[in-house]
């Protein structure tokens, strides 16, 4: 199982800051979390993934992951 654990708009559209998953590829879990929360189908694209600490873009194999970070666009500065 991976944890995956979500900030700001995205634990509020998802409606959890963290959950743990199954998931074998970053795409199906990204289909997958999206099904069971759809609020997270507008801000899941403009976030950013970070694998164990990895920003990552596209799809990979998750079956080591330990931690996914889901991080929507912060404002400020």
């Amino acid at each position: 199982m991976t944890r995956v654990r979500y900030f700001a708009a995205a634990a509020e559209a998802a409606g959890t800051g963290e959950e743990e998953r199954g998931e074998r590829s970053l795409l199906a879990l990204r289909t997958a979390v999206v099904a069971e929360h759809p609020a997270l189908a507008d801000i899941l694209p403009r976030c950013a993934v970070l694998v164990d600490g990895v920003r990552t873009d596209g799809d990979i194999a998750l079956d080591d992951a330990e931690l996914i970070d889901v991080l929507p666009p912060f404002a400020g500065g």
